[in-house]
C-alpha cells in the first residue's frame, strides 16, 4: 500500500500540520514528520477535511442514465471532496426493495470514486399508499438506514406515522419531503411580490412549513427519528428550533442553492433555477444562513439533481426541476457561510462531514482526522477564484445555476481509504 505525505495541511483550518497517510488509514498527524518512502504533497496554505458526505444525491441509474449514472455523478462527487453520498430512491425502478438497492449500492462499489449509501423509498413506488420493504432494505447487502420518496412527500399523516414506528427497530431515519401536495397544485415558484409580477403559480411557504409542524409531532409522538430534506423557509427554520428545544430527535439540511440564490433570479424565466422546493426570498436566504450557523440546520446536502439537456433548454412551465450541485458545493459553502464568517473550517467539516455522516450512520466517514482513523480526506484551495463552467463537469449534466459565476474555492485532491481520486482538481 501507498503512504503519503501531506505536508503543511491547515488540518480544519488549524495551524498548519503534517498528515502521513500509509494504506486505508491515517498513520500519524504532527509537524515535521518524515517523509521516508512516502509520496509527499506539499499543501502549504491549504485546508485539510475530512471527507465530505452528501445525505442526498440523486444518482438517476436504474433508469435515467441519460442524465447521470452511479460512475459520472460519483466521479462529480469526487471532484467536489465527496468520499460518500446517499443515493435517492426515486430511480426507475424506484428503490423499494432489497434487490435495486442493492444494484445501487454495488454499482457504487464498482465504482471506486466515493462510497454510495443507498435510500430507500419510504412508500412502493412512492406513490405514498403503502409501506416499501423498509426491512428487507435494511437487512440488505445495502444496510438501509434512511428512507425517504424525496420527490414527493409522504403527505398521509397514517402512513408517515407507521414508517415512524417502523423504522425504530434498526434506528432507522425517515427523510421528509415537505410539500403539502394540495397547496402546491400548479405552482411554479416561490409565491410572493415575484410570482405575482410574474404571473407565476406561487408555491406557499406554508406548504413545507404545515408539513414540518405536523412530522415533528409525529416524530416526537412515537420516539423516532424524522430528518427534514431541503429546509428552505425561516418559518421552517423556527418550526425546527422549536422541535430541537424540545429535545425531539428531528434533523434537517439546507441545499447550496438555497443558501445564496433568491426567487428574484426567476425573472429572467431561465429554467435553470427551476428547483423543488422553490428558491426564496432574500430574508429566506439570511434565516437558512443562520440557522445553518447556530446548528439549528444540521448540516448542508446538494440536492444534486442532474437532468439532460432537453428537460431543462424548455419554455419554464415544461422544464424539469432540480440543478446539479456536487461540484460546486463547497465553494459555495465556501462564498456563503466561510467568507462572511459565519462558519470556519472546522464548523464546515462539522455541517459537510461528521454530522451528515451521523445521520445517516454512516461507519467510517465524518471521522476526525487523527491517527488510526481511515484516511478519508479532502484538500481544499481556499484561495482559489475560478469561474464555473459546466463544460467541464464530471457530471454527465450541465443545469448548474452557476456557470458564468466566479465562486471561490477549490478540492485540489480527494482521498477514498488513502487512495487519490482527485490529484490536482483532476480525476485521477
Amino acid at each position: 500500500m501507498t503512504k503519503i505525505l501531506v505536508r503543511g495541511a491547515r488540518v480544519l483550518g488549524g495551524a498548519a500540520q503534517d498528515v502521513l497517510i500509509d494504506g486505508e488509514t491515517v498513520a500519524e498527524v504532527g509537524t515535521g514528520l518524515d517523509a521516508g518512502d512516502a509520496t509527499v504533497i506539499e499543501a502549504d496554505g491549504l485546508v485539510l477535511l475530512p471527507g465530505l458526505v452528501d445525505l442526498h444525491t440523486h444518482l438517476r441509474e436504474p433508469g435515467r442514465e441519460d442524465s447521470e449514472t452511479v460512475l459520472t455523478g460519483t466521479r462529480a462527487a469526487a471532484i467536489g471532496g465527496f468520499t460518500a453520498v446517499h443515493a435517492m430512491a426515486n430511480t426507475f425502478p424506484v428503490a423499494d426493495t432489497a434487490g435495486v438497492v442493492e444494484q445501487v449500492w454495488r454499482l457504487g462499489r464498482e465504482s471506486g470514486y466515493c462510497d454510495v449509501q443507498p435510500i430507500g423509498a419510504v412508500t412502493v413506488g412512492l406513490a405514498g399508499k403503502q409501506l416499501a420493504e423498509l426491512g428487507a432494505m435494511h437487512d440488505s447487502a445495502a444496510g438501509v438506514r434512511v428512507f425517504s420518496d424525496d420527490g414527493k412527500c409522504v403527505d398521509d399523516a397514517v402512513i408517515m406515522r407507521r414508517a415512524l414506528e417502523y423504522v425504530k427497530a434498526f434506528d432507522g431515519v425517515i427523510a421528509q419531503h415537505a410539500q403539502e401536495p394540495r397547496l402546491t397544485e400548479g405552482a411554479q415558484m416561490n409565491e410572493g411580490v415575484v410570482s405575482a409580477e410574474l404571473g407565476l403559480g406561487g408555491w406557499p411557504a406554508v406548504a413545507e412549513e404545515s408539513i414540518i409542524a405536523r412530522d415533528v409531532l409525529l416524530a416526537a409522538h412515537v420516539g423516532s427519528r424524522v430528518h427534514i430534506c431541503h429546509l428552505s423557509t425561516a418559518g421552517s427554520v423556527e418550526l425546527v428550533r422549536w422541535a430541537k428545544s424540545k429535545g425531539w430527535n428531528v434533523t434537517a439540511e439546507v441545499t447550496p442553492h438555497h443558501l445564496l440564490l433568491t426567487d428574484e433570479l426567476v425573472r429572467s424565466y431561465n429554467p435553470v433555477y427551476k428547483v423543488n422546493p422553490p428558491l426564496r426570498t432574500e430574508a429566506d436566504v439570511l434565516a437558512l444562513r443562520e440557522a445553518l450557523a447556530d446548528g439549528t440546520i444540521d448540516c448542508v446536502a446538494t440536492d444534486h439533481a442532474p437532468h439532460p439537456h432537453e428537460d431543462k433548454d424548455c419554455e419554464w412551465a415544461a422544464a424539469a426541476m432540480g440543478m446539479v450541485g456536487l461540484e460546486t458545493a463547497l465553494s459555495v459553502v465556501q462564498q456563503t457561510m466561510v467568507d462572511t464568517g459565519l462558519l470556519d473550517w472546522a464548523g464546515v467539516a462539522d455541517r459537510m462531514s461528521f454530522r451528515p455522516a451521523r445521520i445517516g450512520r454512516l461507519e467510517g466517514h465524518g471521522r476526525p482526522v487523527s491517527a488510526g482513523e481511515p484516511a478519508n480526506l479532502t484538500l481544499v484551495d481556499p484561495a482559489y477564484r475560478g469561474v464555473v463552467d459546466p463544460a467541464g463537469f464530471a457530471s454527465r449534466s450541465r443545469n448548474t445555476p452557476y456557470e458564468g459565476r466566479e465562486l471561490p474555492g477549490r478540492v485540489t485532491h480527494t482521498f477514498l481509504r488513502g487512495r487519490a481520486t482527485v490529484v490536482d482538481g483532476n480525476l485521477a
